[in-house]
């Protein structure tokens, strides 16, 4: 899944989403810290189609990697560190 070019993406997205701030631009009442990103942030910060930015944090929450929190009408994205780590620790193991 992530030795694919599509998954190469869904690594730079991970990456990204360490720092929200450092690349998304705070938006009213929002936080991107605290509230996560939406995708269309992600898109725009990537320069890919917003389709293609749901699918891949779609994907990535599916498998746990990323928490979403709906807020009015948008969805919103961040980094599940737990989550991360323990997926990190299995493929130390060799999983």
């Amino acid at each position: 899944m992530l030795r694919t070019p599509a998954g190469q993406r869904r690594l730079v997205i991970l990456e990204w989403l360490k720092d929200p701030a450092a690349h998304a631009t705070r938006r009213r009442h929002r936080d991107p810290v605290e509230d996560g990103v939406t995708a269309r942030t992600v898109a725009a910060a990537l320069g890919i189609p917003l389709r293609a930015a749901e699918t891949h944090l779609g994907l990535l929450a599916d498998l746990g990697l990323l928490r979403t929190r709906r807020i009015r009408r948008r969805t919103y994205y961040s980094r599940d560190e737990i989550r991360i780590a323990e997926v990190a620790r299995m493929f130390e193991k060799g999983w």
